[in-house]
């Protein structure tokens, strides 16, 4: 069976289920759609980890903190029948990038022999990265940062050699062929969603509007992956292109309206937004929303009656370098995980049972 749009030039594959078997007495995990768009997953501990931007070092601290990979530098899953849900920017600000995505991906195929499970949503920086104007944006990047460096860390002259310039040169040439779709690294980031519901709790990057559940999420997670693909013509004037998803500020990987505080808002204002929220959460069947994008230097916490988790901490030593935070959910209930003792001990959780 396949649903069609009439909007549409092509039709997308219909959700067919596939399922993560478990050696304990939880039932399977079972996965809808290509990129999983829907997933059950019973009785299961859920770990969501923000923006990595390119440390590993941050990010292995995070996932050790969630109780997800082991501390011995083996990078061992240690998170039995956990699911892990990464929600995106794991690309730029840091040189490590790769490395992270190998790692997850590790960790995923472990995960999946213990009963659990990794996932990840596409931020607005792999999005960025997968245009055809890649090369470019990189480079111009690549020129002011390293204006940048020259001028804050007054670098030796040897690091600013015409032979590291052309090496660094080339490095971002072969960096945005990985990237452009249909490349390697594109494709690799085609297999995530950007918006994932793991059962009664929805992850994207920025934040659902209603107007993106009425597109309908399973289309804008195929049409995104079709694109980095490299199935859809690169062309922002192609009525393929997965616009709504990928490009403006409210589409789903830029929207910063539930996680931006904004001083001065009138009180009908506020209301507005929480009535979008709930709207959105009423129409997926869904009792919170959790999203990254926004560093909160506060830390990880919820608004609008805690209907809405922001856990982007701005923990990249090119971001914020701030201390990782991780929100665990078990059995409906969420709370706040800091450090390592923090997953044995009694902390204050929000019940939404």
């Amino acid at each position: 069976m396949r649903k069609t749009y009439a909007s549409l030039s092509s039709s997308y594959p219909a959700l067919n289920p596939t399922s993560i078997s478990t050696g304990g007495a939880l039932k399977p995990i079972v996965i809808n759609g290509d990129p999983p768009t829907f997933v059950s997953a019973p009785g299961r501990r859920i770990v969501a980890v923000g923006d990595l931007h390119g440390d590993l070092d941050q990010a292995r601290c995070a996932l050790e903190i969630a109780g997800v990979l082991s501390s011995d530098g083996q990078d061992l899953w240690t998170g039995g029948q956990t699911v892990l849900i990464q929600l995106g920017d794991v690309l730029d600000r840091g040189e490590e990038e790769i490395a992270i995505l190998s790692l997850l991906r590790s960790l995923d195929i472990q995960a999946k022999a213990k009963g659990g499970a990794v996932f990840q949503v596409n931020g607005n920086h792999e999005t960025m990265n997968t245009t055809s104007t890649t090369g470019k944006m990189l480079l111009l990047g690549w020129i002011e940062e390293s204006k940048r460096q020259r001028e804050d860390r007054k670098l030796s002259q040897n690091h600013w050699g015409p032979w590291n310039l052309v090496k660094r040169q080339k490095g971002v040439i072969a960096r945005s062929i990985l990237l452009r779709p249909g490349g390697p690294l594109a494709c690799e980031l085609a297999r995530h969603a950007v918006v994932l519901k793991i059962n009664d709790w929805v992850f994207c990057h920025g934040g659902i509007l209603p107007r993106h559940v009425a597109y309908g999420v399973e289309r804008m997670n195929y049409e995104v992956s079709h694109w980095m693909r490299g199935l859809t013509e690169d062309d922002e004037t192609n009525p393929n292109f997965p616009f709504i998803a990928t490009k403006g500020f409210d589409s789903v990987v830029w929207n910063r309206l539930y996680s931006r505080d904004m001083p001065g808002l009138e009180g009908y204002q506020i209301n507005q937004i929480q009535s979008a929220l709930e709207e959105t959460l009423q129409s997926l069947g869904a009792k919170a929303m959790v999203v990254g994008h926004t560093p909160q230097t506060t830390g990880v916490n919820c608004k609008y009656n805690c209907s809405i988790w922001r856990i982007d901490v701005g923990m990249s030593s090119g971001v914020l370098n701030s201390r990782p935070e991780v929100l665990e959910i078990v059995e409906n209930k969420a709370r706040v995980i800091r450090s390592k003792s923090d997953r044995f001990s009694e902390l204050q959780a929000v019940d939404y049972t």
